[in-house]
């Protein structure tokens, strides 16, 4: 059956023509669109674009902030039946975006007026760009620039002169496997990829998605997430959508740290019913929660604390586990929740049922931590290339630690490195098949080959199936340590763990390349460094000052060792033996993170290449050695 993003649309507003889609902040509030202004606003701007010379199968790239025009500029793309190249306005670099905009082959960019220099920089490079089409009104317009009311103006005349048929037919021919976008993933190896998602690879995904949560059209959410990833497309929009709910944006401000402010008063304002969530994001938002709590004073934090750990004791490890005993807290937890949790909430909204997480894995500490306030951060599990949702804990059935029930439809099998099924329980890579897996890569027929296997998708994700049916993701299936003896095991949980539990630890990389021991990349917190150094009558800019910040080091990873109190974690032969401290911290300017913060672990081992050879030397593994002094 044919069910286009354009078909999924049309019937949306036919479905709920007056409620609202789209609720965006400009001026002092919200202001609502309709589904049906929004297809209005669709149809003039598509037809804008067939009046410019956009053909069917035309690459289109979008450069913007969240906002309306992000969905409107995607949808009239499809009306042209244009695929859309939706770029991250993280992308600083010049020769990322130049990759991306040459290798797509883009012939028209939409782009928001704050985000038009970087495009600008680059434009002389780009012969095959027609059109910039610009969605703020500035003071100039370069050549190939116009401002979007134009292109507007040229929709309302194509639609006065033809027939209402004859526009749409565009839009009618595009079938399931039809381009929608190219999206491409800061990988955590080698240059980025497109990944080819097709119209049905994205209705597929709601449809599965929507069998792991119960919305309907009252519902609204707070889109946080840049809209270029397609967890935020699916989730985000497209669930809403199909669903007849309302989407909103975080209003925009005038530097990027401006718009991130905006995200606290904006939850308060739209009143979301879920928002997703990244981990970094969740722990400011719980350091928020935090220091409110602390300007109350003492009696206050004593208070929540004792109520924090009732509520954590209450819920344990979620609802895929029976309370046993622990149901008799149940009077106790519903007293703090009235008389101190429900305040908490109050602060997002009052109608946050829960946060949805994807990506990186959350911190287990830190689901517990929501759960008990009442709005529980949910783990959940996927990847651009399976358009993303492959599997989520939810208001149904949830266990801390996993990353949920599959979505249905769905194949799961787990591998070993020989490509044979594992029985469940066993560890290996995450392999899947459905409707929701990408075309492939754009122009990469080498590493499509590699990953899509007779329908299959290869993740490159290590994980394993839980006798109580929920999937369990550890970390990269190809990022695995190997130890002398051939032992195989994942650095992530390790990695996350340590930050977690050490205050001085900002970042850190393990390695272990078949050697005799495990050794770590350390990038210290120096603020923190500073702080404990003061309290000694210390400072960093000694060498007994540097000296004493690596012995504090030294002392929060040592916790994990016997006799510290994480040391039941991890297996000791899997902890750091020796460690090297870093001058600089990972990040997207330095390429060491990609766009959905996870560390490039192999540009951090090809750039830090001799420091990991130095700490198998006997000078190296002397954690006081120069090169570690000279770091701080």
């Amino acid at each position: 059956m044919k069910k286009t993003l354009v078909d999924l649309f049309e019937q949306s507003v036919k479905d709920y023509s007056n409620n609202t889609f789209l609720l965006e902040k400009t001026g002092k509030e919200f202001e609502p669109t309709t589904y049906a202004q929004v297809q209005e606003l669709v149809y003039r701007l598509g037809a804008g674009l067939q009046a410019l010379g956009v053909k069917k199968g035309d690459n289109m790239a979008l450069l913007s902030e969240g906002r309306n025009l992000w969905v409107i500029g995607e949808l009239s793309m499809f009306y042209a039946g244009a695929t859309n190249v939706p770029l991250s306005i993280k992308l600083e670099e010049s020769n990322d975006l130049l990759f991306r905009l040459e290798h797509a082959q883009v012939q028209y960019i939409m782009v928001s007026g704050q985000q038009l220099k970087k495009i600008r920089l680059i434009i002389d490079k780009l012969p095959l760009i027609k059109k910039v089409i610009v969605f703020d009104q500035m003071p100039e317009y370069k050549e190939k620039e116009c401002y979007i009311g134009d292109i507007y103006k040229m929709g309302d005349e194509f639609l006065a002169s033809h027939s209402k048929e004859e526009f749409l037919s565009v839009a009618n021919s595009l079938q399931n496997d039809d381009y929608a976008t190219i999206t491409y993933t800061s990988g955590t190896t080698a240059d980025p990829k497109g990944v080819i998602l097709t119209h049905r690879n994205y209705t597929s995904n709601v449809e599965q998605a929507l069998t792991l949560v119960d919305i309907d059209q009252t519902w609204r959410t707070l889109i946080i997430l840049p809209l270029d990833h397609c967890f935020a497309h699916v989730v985000g929009f497209y669930i809403m959508m199909s669903k007849g709910a309302t989407a909103a944006t975080v209003q925009v401000g005038r530097t990027p740290l401006e718009t991130l402010k905006n995200i606290p008063l904006n939850i308060r304002e739209v009143k979301p019913d879920f928002i997703l969530s990244v981990p970094a994001l969740a722990k400011t938002f719980k350091k928020n929660i935090e220091q409110g709590i602390k300007a109350k004073g003492e009696k206050t934090v004593k208070l929540f604390n004792f109520a924090l750990d009732v509520a954590q004791k209450y819920y344990g490890n979620g609802n895929a586990e029976s309370k046993g005993l622990r149901i008799f807290l149940k009077p106790l937890v519903a007293l703090f929740d009235k008389i101190l949790f429900s305040k908490v909430r109050a602060n997002f909204g009052g109608r946050l049922k829960f946060f949805i997480g994807g990506g990186a894995l959350l911190d287990k500490d830190l689901q517990k931590f929501y759960c008990a306030i009442g709005i529980p951060m949910f783990q959940g599990y996927g990847l651009s290339e399976a358009t993303p949702v492959l599997s989520s804990n939810g208001p149904k059935y949830h266990r801390f630690g996993s990353s949920g029930v599959l979505v249905k439809p769905l194949e799961l099998k787990i591998c070993d490195a020989d490509g044979n099924a594992l029985p469940v329980g066993e560890q290996g890579e995450i392999v899947v098949k459905g409707e929701n897996v990408m075309a492939g890569y754009w122009r990469n027929p080498e590493a499509t080959a590699q990953t899509v296997k007779d329908g299959y998708l290869y993740t490159g994700d290590l994980g394993y199936m839980g006798k109580d049916n929920l999937l369990y993701v550890l970390g990269r299936f190809k990022s695995l340590l190997i130890g002398s003896d051939g032992e195989k095991y994942s650095p992530e949980g390790i990695e996350e763990a340590i930050v977690e539990h050490s205050p001085c630890i900002d970042q850190v990389v393990l390695y272990n390349n078949q050697n005799a021991y495990t050794t770590a990349l350390v990038v210290p917190n120096k603020e923190k460094l500073k702080g404990i150094l003061k309290g000694q009558n210390l400072s960093l800019d000694t060498p007994e000052g540097k000296k004493a910040a690596i012995e504090e080091i030294k002392k929060e990873l040592d916790a994990f060792n016997k006799g510290g109190e994480c040391e039941t974690m991890f297996p000791h032969r899997w902890l750091p033996s020796t460690f090297a401290v870093l001058p600089e911290p990972f990040t997207e300017q330095n390429q060491m993170i990609n766009s959905t913060m996870k560390v490039v672990r192999g540009k951090v081992e090809k750039f830090y290449a001799k420091r990991i050879d130095y700490m198998y030397t006997s000078e190296g593994k002397n954690i006081y050695n120069q090169t570690n002094i000279d770091s701080l």
